[in-house]
This record gives C-alpha cells, sequence and structure tokens, in this order.
C-alpha cells in the first residue's frame, strides 16, 4: 500500500511543479493571446490532477490530513471557478447555471468545514487551526464575488475578467505554497501564509487595473 501511495504522491508533485511551471508563464505572455490560452489549459489541468490526487492520499492510511483534503478541494475550486468566468464573457449567457452554482457551492461548504475545525483546534491546542480559520475565512469571502458576477453580469460585463483573473491566480498562490512547503520543506506558519498575502496584494493590484481601464473606456 505504501508503495502505491509512493506513486500517487510522485504523479502529484510532477502534475503540481508543471502547474506551477505553466502558470508562472502564463502570467509573463500577453493576457488573451494563443500562447496565454494554451499555458491556462495546461496549468488548469495540471492542477486540477494534482489537487484531485492529493485528495485520495490525503485520506490514505498514514497519510490522513483533512487540511490538505480541503486545500486540495478549495485549489480544484480556483480553477473550476476560474474557468467557469470565462463562459460569461459572451453577452450571451446571462445567468449562471446548476454547475457554476455548484462549484461556488462546494466551496462554501468547505470553507465552513475549514472554519469549524479551525475553532475547534484552537478550543483543543491543534497547531494547524489558524491555517484552518485564515484559508476558510479566505475561502468563503471568493464564493461571495461568485454569485455578485452572477447577479450583476449585465450590469457591469467586466466581473468575468475580475473573477477569471482572481481565481486563476488564487490557483497559482496555492500552487507556489505547496512548492515552499513541501518542495523546500518549509511547513511553518509564515510558509503558509505569505504566499498568500503577497498573492493577494498582487490580485488587488490587478482588479484595480482592470477597473481602471473600464473607466477609461467610459470616460
Amino acid at each position: 500500500m505504501e508503495n502505491i501511495i509512493e506513486i500517487f504522491i510522485f504523479i502529484h508533485a510532477f502534475f503540481g511543479g508543471v502547474g506551477l511551471i505553466t502558470g508562472i508563464a502564463s502570467i509573463v505572455v500577453k493576457k488573451g493571446q494563443k500562447n496565454h490560452k494554451l499555458l491556462g489549459k495546461w496549468f488548469s489541468w495540471s492542477m486540477i490532477i494534482s489537487s484531485a490526487i492529493s485528495l485520495v492520499v490525503a485520506r490514505m492510511p498514514n497519510h490522513m490530513n483533512t487540511f490538505l483534503f480541503l486545500i486540495g478541494i478549495f485549489t480544484i475550486y480556483m480553477v473550476l471557478a476560474g474557468n467557469r468566468a470565462l463562459t460569461f464573457k459572451s453577452t450571451k449567457k446571462t445567468k449562471a447555471n446548476y454547475t457554476d452554482k455548484l462549484v461556488s457551492g462546494i466551496m462554501i461548504l468547505s470553507a465552513m468545514l475549514m472554519i469549524a475545525f479551525g475553532i475547534i483546534g484552537l478550543i483543543q491546542g491543534y497547531n494547524q487551526s489558524i491555517l484552518f480559520l485564515f484559508f476558510g475565512c479566505f475561502g468563503l469571502f471568493m464564493p461571495y464575488g461568485d454569485f455578485k458576477l452572477y447577479s450583476t453580469t449585465l450590469e457591469n460585463r467586466k466581473l468575468w475578467l475580475i473573477n477569471h483573473l482572481s481565481r486563476m491566480l488564487g490557483a497559482l498562490i496555492a500552487s507556489v505554497t505547496a512548492f515552499i512547503v513541501a518542495g523546500m520543506h518549509q511547513d511553518t506558519l509564515w510558509a503558509w501564509i505569505t504566499p498568500s498575502v503577497l498573492g493577494t496584494a498582487y490580485i488587488i493590484y490587478w482588479i484595480n487595473k482592470t477597473k481602471g481601464k473600464k473607466k477609461l473606456k467610459s470616460a
């Protein structure tokens, strides 16, 4: 059994590495061009495969890790929500469908579980309780943006781009965090939180830049 788990971990790490490389490359190239779209597809599939495998490993004997399991769901949500946002690019789609709401709903449930585990962990003195609370609160905030897109997409056609950028960059943050924690063996509170803090600042920069373009065009 342990040999099988090691194979899973190797595959997980391989696709995680591919996701990290293609994710960074997709930021460097010009947005909306063929290379960006191709790299985005590689990034999306790599992260989904890597995260899906992590869900399996995190429930294996001697590898049980509820936090990593929920983070795997968090990452898959980011990739799926980021790609679902692209379906609102065309003016033909004005309402969220069942798949859109299901993706956001699962993230809300996972975030609530994180917060619950975090509260219980604080009471019991669990070391990772702060991480549960941090990512749980962050996880509740992201679906809020989804439902805002679902309800106001006709009034603000830029929301799809804002959601796409923030979700895909969020998935890249998860990839960078995994590399630091697992690849560089820096399993500390700062190693977990710093990429999210810096990445969030970068996301806010892009959101403001996108909103600025909208105002400039309408002026």
